[in-house]
């Protein structure tokens, strides 16, 4: 009996030290893998659509400070998510590497907008495009320029003074997914709706002499629907210019292929912000022009200049954007 006693004890000794030597390695090995590899915040272990759907429940970097002292709650994405759920879009917001400019529903009711009606919105699609950047860009990656989206139109950012976003102010930035980043908004982005035919069009009577020589041109399916492009367009005051220089009364006495060159010299390939522009040549449909951003002109191939109107630059199309010059510049 007391043979069979201590072989207990001592199997039970045995089974002590290894339970410790086990426990002793888990610990250690435990202790470095966190120094190899830190644990993730819950959002950064969540892609952009999760982080959306769950933003109050995830550990997101953003306490209820943050929003409490303007005045706020933390905010919901509902309507965004079923916006993005109407027009299939969740499969790609979870899984592309993206920068979300995120409206919260906040600023959808501002436009009477909300989860059961968001799906009545015209070119839904290409709004939700629209807030949306390819890549990873944090809030110290922007500058005063304007940035294309998954649209294919740009976003004006302005870091003046906090950071906004065409007219929405970002109210909490660099809010991190396992795909990407958000940066939260207090507006709806709304992209351009025009084509620069439209646009030129809406603007009369300042550019009708200029629509009146697309239409002689035979231009306007181009500039409807082609592009983008980046259109440097002449007032009417500049068209009257150019009739006097030339002694004639009416674009009647412009040959159509002579008027053609001239509309087309006018026009470059791209979206060409005047964030863009660099001094220098710059090549159009029809030959080049030199560009001056010390004095903001432009140079013909005739040696004559053209001035840029600094409040009339950047306005955006649905496939370009136009810069208005004080003058028609002219081929050789």
């Amino acid at each position: 009996m007391k043979k069979q006693l201590d072989y207990v004890i001592t199997q039970t000794n045995a089974f002590r030290i290894a339970f410790v030597f086990v426990l002793a390695f888990a610990t250690l090995s435990c202790t470095k893998e966190d120094d190899v590899a830190p644990t993730m915040s819950s959002s950064e272990s969540k892609d952009i659509a999760y982080v959306l759907e769950n933003f109050s429940s995830v550990n997101s970097g953003v306490t209820a400070d943050d929003f409490l002292k303007k005045g706020k709650m933390i905010p919901t994405f509902k309507t965004l998510v079923a916006a993005l759920v109407h027009e299939k879009l969740v499969s790609t917001v979870a899984n592309e590497e993206l920068t979300i400019f995120a409206p919260t529903d906040e600023a959808f009711a501002a436009l009477g907008l909300n989860e059961k009606n968001i799906g009545t919105v015209p070119n839904l699609k290409e709004i939700l495009l629209y807030h949306a950047v390819a890549g990873k860009v944090y809030s110290t990656m922007l500058s005063n320029k304007y940035v294309p989206t998954v649209n294919g139109a740009a976003l004006k950012v302005d870091v003046s003074s906090g950071v906004m976003i065409n007219e929405a102010s970002v109210v909490k930035a660099d809010v991190k997914a396992m795909n990407g980043v958000i940066h939260i908004i207090d507006r709806v982005l709304l992209p351009p709706s025009k084509n620069l035919v439209e646009l030129a069009l809406a603007s009369a009577p300042e550019f009708s002499i200029l629509v009146a020589a697309v239409q002689k041109a035979q231009l306007v399916e181009t500039l409807s629907t082609g592009g983008p492009f980046t259109v440097f367009a002449p007032t009417n005051a500049a068209f009257e210019a150019l009739l006097a220089e030339l002694q004639v009364s009416s674009l009647d006495a412009i040959p159509v292929e002579t008027l053609k060159n001239v509309l087309l010299y006018h026009v470059v390939n791209g979206r060409v912000f005047s964030t863009d522009l660099q001094s220098g040549p710059v090549p159009t449909l029809n030959g080049t022009f030199n560009v001056n951003l010390s004095n903001l002109k432009i140079t013909d191939a005739n040696m004559r200049e053209a001035g840029l109107v600094p409040s009339l630059l950047n306005i955006q199309a649905k496939n370009g954007v136009i810069h208005v010059i004080d003058r028609v510049i002219l081929p050789k």
